[in-house]
Parts: structure tokens; sequence; C-alpha cells
């Protein structure tokens, strides 16, 4: 056994873990403490805590502050080779510096582009048509370490955050695999990342997610996108929020911000033509796509997204 810490929180980290733990035996998960989910508020393991105990993994530390000289003790009484970090918080330096052979960490995208909290986010709003996932070894500064491994993959046209995340899941666990597997032979020449191609790829809000119809439809495309599932982009409809999942290019031409509804679809109007609302979600609805919700819908035809 290779002796492994691996500290991560959410799903996207999930088959990382049990990657890790299958070519090299995880000893130690790290992962935030337990916390109520859900409407009823119950309390729940994260993601990664849940696979951990599924692997028979029983050393789990859950520490409510990663900068306690207490976690950090723990940590070196464990003598890892290597960390592997994967959607977690900011590491210390009192923390990431008790590898022995390094800690990393695997980011999705092709640093130095969209560093940040949501890289996969802003790659389709910003319309790249290819991304991926990258090992470095942590340092002081947030997402700038010296790149060891990328993976990349294409975007198809059309496709949601939510999509692009489940295909970067894999592509980052076998990156955490061939990165640990280099690092502990000594075989992987780090390589400086260049400053001139960063861009950031802060988190985003509810607040900002509201669609700006005036811009064109690609644009508009993208930003939908790039938000669903979650936060998902809104619009004012009437004296609703709508939420808009999916769309699509369609024929057609109008001021922006106008929609209608005919023959059996939901059309807006953006500075340079038209996209159709594929799927969509009302205030007290549950998600659905148009053409399902049509079919009792009832009321105005048209009108103009305030």
């Amino acid at each position: 056994m290779a002796n492994i810490i691996f500290m991560g929180t959410p799903e996207f980290a999930v088959p990382s873990l049990q990657a890790l733990h299958s070519a090299f035996g995880v000893t130690t998960v790290v992962t935030a403490p337990d916390k109520p989910r859900g409407r009823g508020l119950t309390v729940s393991a994260s993601s990664v805590k849940q696979a951990a105990l599924d692997l028979g993994i029983a050393d789990i530390l859950q520490p409510t502050s990663l900068k306690d000289p207490i976690f950090a003790s723990e940590i070196a009484e464990r003598s890892p080779r290597i960390i592997c970090v994967i959607a977690f918080r900011i590491l210390p330096r009192t923390v990431y510096s008790q590898a022995q052979n390094g800690t990393f960490n695997v980011h999705a995208s092709l640093l130095p582009k969209f560093r940040g909290a949501a890289p996969i986010n802003h790659a389709i709003m910003s319309g790249e048509t290819e991304t991926g996932v990258t090992s470095f070894l942590l340092n002081d500064v947030v997402d700038t370490g010296t790149i060891l491994l990328q993976r990349s993959c294409t975007i198809p046209d059309g496709t949601t955050a939510g999509e692009l995340y489940a295909t970067l899941m894999p592509l980052a666990a076998e990156c955490a695999v061939e990165t640990c597997r280099g690092l502990l032979d000594g075989i992987i020449a780090p390589q400086a990342q260049v400053e001139g191609l960063a861009t950031p790829a802060p988190k985003v809000f509810r607040e900002t997610s509201v669609i700006d119809w005036t811009k064109d439809r690609h644009s508009v495309r993208n930003f939908i996108h790039g938000l669903s599932p979650l936060p998902c982009a809104w619009t004012r409809w009437n004296d609703d929020v709508l939420k808009v999942y999916r769309v699509s290019l369609c024929d057609g031409q109008g001021a922006p911000g106008t929609w209608q509804i005919k023959d059996g679809a939901f059309r807006v109007a953006c500075s340079d033509g038209m996209l159709s609302i594929d799927e969509l979600q009302l205030p007290g609805k549950r998600r659905m796509m148009f053409n399902e919700g049509a079919r009792g819908y009832r009321g105005t035809t048209e009108g103009i997204f305030r």
C-alpha cells in the first residue's frame, strides 16, 4: 500500500477515490463534516465519505477547520507519500507540505484556462469546444501550481454543464491514477503554467444568472447551457421566474426578448435570431421538456421577457 491520503467532498470526486483505492489502496480520506441536507434537513455524509465507507476505508477525517494545528498534526502522523485533492477546500501549507512525493489537485479544466471554483460552467459559457482536466502540485496560490498531467476532451455542440460534469468525472479519475503512479515512480516533470494564458472561472450565483436576451443567440445559448442545471439561468415571465435549462437554435426574427408559443414550440428572439426553449421550470412545477408541458398550457401565447 502506497500510503495515499485522498481529500474531496462531492460526487465529482468519487470516481477518483474509487480508482485510486483500486490501484494503490487509499489509507485515509479527508472530507467535509456531515451536515443537514435536503428538505427534511436530515444530517447526512458527503458523497466522498459514503464512498469511502462503501470501500471499507476506516480512517476518515472530517475537520471543521483545515487551519487547525491539530488537523495538520493528524496528517503528519500518517506520513503520507501522496495527498490527492479533488473538489475540496483550500489547503494550508502546513497540510499540503506533509506529503513525501507531493500533494496534487485535479482541476476540471486545461489550466491555466478557467482557474477558480466553476471551470465547467465557464468553459461552456465561453463557447469552448475543448476542455479537460489538469493535475498540478499545490502551492499557496489557488490553481497556479506546476502542471503534472493533462487529459483533454471535446465539448459537443449543445452540451450542458451537467453533461460535461459527468464526462469529466471518469477523466479526472484516470488523470489522478496516472499522476499518482508518476509521482511514486518519479517520472513526471512538472511544467510551469503560462500566466499570460490564464483566465478566471469564479463561482456562479443565481443573482448573476439572469438571461440577457439582447445578446446574440449563440452567446445566450452558451450562457444557459453553462448554468444548467445549477444555479440555472432564469428570466422574468410576467410575474414569475422562468428557469431555462436547455435551448436550441431555430428559425425566425424578432425584437430581443419577445417570445411566442406556437405550433408546439416556445420561441424567443435574441439580437440575431431566435432560440427554442426546450427544457424549463415554472415556480411550483417540476423541471420538464416544453413539449411535455405545452399540452396543458392555457396562458398567453406571446409577450416579452423583462
